[in-house]
This record gives C-alpha cells, sequence and structure tokens, in this order.
C-alpha cells in the first residue's frame, strides 16, 4: 500500500459557495448541571448562520449520551489563515456581543478543543444536508454518531492511519458501520489564542455513524464475535495507543447537518 502523507492538507467537501474545509475544530464544553438544552436552543437559533456569515461552517451540534453536562460539536475553516479571519469577525461581533453571557454562563469550561484536518479528501465528513431545519427547530434529528479519539505516540500518526484503512476500517464497516470521517492533529500553532485548543497532541479521530443505538449496539455484537477483531484487531490497536480511546456516543441536535438521514449514501470509499 502506497505511503500516506499525512502533512499535506485534503480538504473536505463544503456547500456550494464555500471554499473546502481543510481544518476541523472538535468542540466539547463542560456546562453547569441542567444547563446543555438551553445552550443548545441559544446556539441552533442564534449561533449557526451567524458563524457561517462570518466565513466558517457549523458541520455538526451534538448532545453527548454518556455525559448529560456536555455539548459536543464540529466547526470546519478552509485554512489556518481564513479560521483566523473568521474568528475574529464573530467573537467581535454584535451577534456574539449580545449573546455572550447567556452562552457563557452555561459552561464551566470550553477549552476541551482539537484541531484537527482530514487525512484526505475521501476520509473528510459527510455532510447529510445543504439546508438545515428553520432557527425554531426543537429536539433532535436522527442518528447516532460515535466519536473515537486515539492518543497516539509524536509522529506516529501517519503509521496508525496506514493500520485504520489496512485493518480497522474494513472490519468496522462489515460490522454496520459507516466511517463519516478520519483526521489527524492540525499541527500549526493556534492562530486565534483568544480561543485555547489540546496543543501538542498527536490523535488520531474517526467518525462513524449509526441509524440508532440499537444499530450501534448490533455492530458491537458482531465485532465481540469476530475472532479477527478479538484477537488481531483489538491488541494491535492497544499497542499503538498510549491510554485507551476517548470514545463519545453523541445524538445530532434538530440543526446539525451530520445525522442519519439518508444514511445509505454516506458511506466512503477507503484508499487502496
Amino acid at each position: 500500500m502506497k505511503a500516506l502523507d499525512t502533512t499535506a492538507e485534503g480538504p473536505m467537501p463544503a456547500p456550494a459557495g464555500q471554499d473546502p474545509i481543510s481544518v476541523v475544530e472538535l468542540r466539547r464544553y463542560r456546562l453547569h448541571p441542567g444547563s446543555r438544552e438551553k445552550l443548545i436552543e441559544l446556539f441552533d437559533r442564534e449561533f449557526v448562520e451567524t458563524q457561517e456569515e462570518a466565513g466558517m461552517h457549523v458541520i455538526g451540534q451534538f448532545r453527548d449520551l454518556d455525559a448529560p453536562d456536555s455539548f459536543v460539536w464540529l466547526r470546519g475553516f478552509a485554512n489556518m489563515t481564513s479560521r483566523e479571519t473568521a474568528l475574529r469577525a464573530f467573537y467581535s461581533g454584535s451577534i456574539w456581543a449580545q449573546h455572550r453571557d447567556a452562552a457563557n454562563g452555561t459552561m464551566v469550561n470550553s477549552d476541551n478543543v482539537l484541531l484537527l484536518r482530514p487525512l484526505s479528501p475521501e476520509n473528510a465528513c459527510r455532510m447529510t444536508a445543504v439546508r438545515r431545519p428553520p432557527r425554531d427547530a426543537k429536539g433532535s434529528r436522527p442518528g447516532l454518531v460515535v466519536a473515537t479519539v486515539a492518543h497516539l505516540a509524536p509522529r506516529t500518526d501517519g503509521a496508525f492511519a496506514e493500520f485504520f484503512i489496512r485493518d480497522l476500517s474494513p472490519i468496522l464497516i462489515r460490522a454496520g458501520a459507516t466511517v463519516l470521517g478520519t483526521f489527524v492533529a492540525e499541527r500549526s500553532q493556534n492562530t486565534f489564542p483568544r480561543l485555547p485548543v489540546r496543543e501538542g497532541e498527536t490523535v488520531f479521530v474517526w467518525f462513524l455513524l449509526f441509524r440508532d443505538e440499537v444499530a450501534y449496539d448490533a455492530h458491537l455484537d458482531a465485532l465481540s464475535e469476530t475472532r479477527e477483531w478479538t484477537e488481531r484487531i483489538l491488541p494491535e490497536m492497544d499497542s499503538r495507543v498510549w491510554r485507551p480511546n476517548e470514545i463519545s456516543r453523541l445524538t445530532p441536535t434538530a440543526r446539525s447537518l451530520i445525522h442519519a438521514e439518508g444514511l445509505s449514501s454516506l458511506a466512503i470509499k477507503m484508499p487502496s
């Protein structure tokens, strides 16, 4: 197999009129107990179109099923330069000034942020819709997104990417998963230090999509019954990571562009 070049930026698809996305933030906010729905309502109503008008793209917003006081979302940019420009525009603008105190009032901290880039164009997150429900939409969209963060030794993300494509992804797909996207750390300096990110980490991140929790449980059962998974894949993955993987079960908010509608059309082809 041809060696992967994890130093080259691979743009992910973007809606018409926007530049391809080559930088993604995976943002996890720890919230005060009972405040998640307040933040989601505010975020989906006020912070989606206004961020995109500033030059960024809100890819997906989620509730974490296993952390009721956590809000997770993905934000994309064309590159690091446009990231700085867009963030400065939004966070110095009138909408953020108007709603900043209400948003920050729900949060214990907002610094758990990984700055990522797609492994390649074919392995970037697939967005399932260009149009969102209206700003007053409530509830959730169908689907379960499972995000996995693998923590690796420095400069081993390229080797792990080869392992993922060659061995890990095929068995996940055979067990019923849809691979939405694969990412490595963006090593560029944070160009907007007003918003801290987790710098200096070597990670490999992947997102899987399922129709619901039942489908995910069936996926786990299928893996546990597969000797290749239990006897070869799991031990090799454990030997490559520094600590247990971070796994999050996420459900899309009412205005998330990542969801399970049209799931069959989302499967991506892994490089051979």
